[in-house]
């Protein structure tokens, strides 16, 4: 294995480890109740609590991104840090529309699942494996482009 084969794999690694720790702080510390409540709300009320979740969350992770980066010193691109995020925040704006998700979970057989809310919310836990998915991938695209 190369030495460059080894900076990609563990800056992939790095990078999603920083990425799932800001989706963590992003989605559940920096989004408001407010955000949370209307995000899915169709209207200006729903686009404003859209693109208010977005941003935090996307500062926020970026934020941990960037100290980790900048601490270990990971060999990141421009054009890596915006395939990444640019798919995290389509990928994180379509599925916080709720609708997706339930769709989702439907085509899959599971509609109890969706609306399932004790002992565990259905469309929390599947909305939340779909985001770390997401987190993959962008991951991917900024370790290696």
């Amino acid at each position: 294995m190369s030495a460059e084969q080894l900076t990609l794999q563990a800056t992939f690694g790095v990078a999603l480890l920083a990425l799932l720790i800001g989706h963590q702080l992003g989605d559940h510390i920096a989004q408001t109740d407010k955000q949370a409540d209307n995000k899915a709300a169709k209207g200006q009320a729903g686009l404003r609590a859209m693109v208010g979740h977005l941003l935090t969350y996307h500062l926020t992770a970026g934020a941990v991104l960037a100290g980790t980066a900048l601490t270990l010193e990971l060999p990141l691109s421009a054009s890596g840090l915006v395939a990444g995020f640019g798919f995290s925040v389509v990928s994180h704006a379509i599925l916080d529309r709720r609708t997706p998700v339930r769709n989702l979970l439907r085509l899959t057989r599971s509609p109890v699942f969706a609306e399932q809310t004790s002992p565990v919310c259905g469309m929390y836990v599947a909305d939340q494996a779909l985001h770390w998915f997401s987190l993959l991938v962008s991951a991917l695209l900024i370790a290696r482009l």
